[in-house]
């Protein structure tokens, strides 16, 4: 049985223009310099205290930065995003063979789900996995430690795939096999240093890949 994982932003839904706008919103709010769309394109993915601690350091007033965020993105941004291009041929491939598909993401969980339902990202996968409004299960890796438990699947049969850093790093660190998604938010060169497993250029490679990666035969 093939069983994978996938991130949210950036790997299944273009979400940067609400993401970015809620940020700059957050910050001009607080008094700051409104961040460039270069600036935060590399902090997508991360968690939101995170992001403003890079952009504020550790002595803004990074609790209320979130607080805004999250009014901002959920009154106004939150559906400001469109599906990757060929997510659904990449979906309808994968039933064939009846794999088990989850979301584990970084945006909360319940901005998540809300999110993944209106662009029909809830239909293909059995359950969405993210963190709690209190920061519960906030590191990629503690999340898919979680997911892997409630799941019972033996992580060397499953696949992570994630288009920064951090999903390369969480999958590494539960000894889940990975799959680096070239199309997303990461810096140029990213994905290789963080030595992803296999690379796809569209989400349409990953079946293909996937089969490859644990040496399935379809």
């Amino acid at each position: 049985m093939l069983t994978i994982f996938f991130d949210l932003d950036g790997t299944l839904l273009d979400s940067q223009s609400g993401i970015m706008s809620s940020i700059q919103h957050a910050i001009i709010e607080l008094g700051g310099e409104e961040p460039s769309s270069e600036e935060l394109r590399g902090l997508i993915g991360m968690p939101l205290p995170n992001i403003f601690a890079n952009l504020m350091g550790e002595g803004g007033n990074i609790a209320a930065a979130v607080d805004l965020y999250r009014d901002h993105y959920t009154e106004e941004a939150m559906f400001d995003a469109l599906p990757y291009e060929g997510v659904g041929e990449m979906f309808d491939e994968l039933a064939k063979v009846e794999a088990r598909l989850f979301i584990a993401t970084a945006k909360p969980q319940v901005y998540a789900h809300q999110v993944a339902e209106h662009f029909g990202l809830l239909e293909p996968v059995e359950r969405l996995f993210g963190p709690e409004l209190d920061g519960t299960y906030a590191d990629k890796t503690d999340l898919l430690q979680f997911a892997l438990d409630e799941i019972g699947e033996d992580p060397s049969k499953c696949i992570m795939v994630g288009d920064r850093q951090m999903d390369i790093f969480a999958a590494k660190n539960n000894d889940i096999p990975n799959i680096g998604a070239l199309w997303g938010y990461a810096d140029h060169g990213e994905l290789h240093m963080a030595e992803a497993d296999m690379l796809a250029g569209a989400p349409e490679e990953v079946p293909e890949i996937a089969y490859d990666l644990l040496g399935l035969e379809v």
